[in-house]
């Protein structure tokens, strides 16, 4: 979640969950340099949420579905516990109105 967190890297993980890309098409789509692009990737790949592969002397970054799976999971997780959250709050609320 955290590698998620940079809007600039968060538009370009977005970018390859639509279609696999190399760093200078990337490059093309965003307003930073290439070497810049080359971190974010960086930092998203060492989250786990991106899939290198070689083709010739390019490099082709991929979603991983995996690592979109785990984010998932974690959002569902914390939006899961703020409901149990806001309900166990409601009820409290309402038992102390009551009396």
């Amino acid at each position: 979640m955290e590698a998620l967190g940079d809007s600039t890297r968060r538009a370009i993980f977005e970018d390859l969950t639509r279609r696999p890309q190399a760093v200078g098409e990337l490059a093309e789509t965003f307003p930073i340099s290439r070497p810049a692009v080359s971190q974010h990737l960086k930092v998203l790949k060492d989250a786990g949420l991106l899939t290198v592969r070689s083709e010739g002397t390019r490099r082709i970054y991929v979603a991983d579905p995996a690592g979109i799976a785990e984010v998932r999971a974690s959002v569902e997780r914390l939006w899961r516990d703020a409901l149990v959250a806001f309900k166990q709050e409601a009820e409290s609320s309402h038992e102390d109105k009551r009396r």
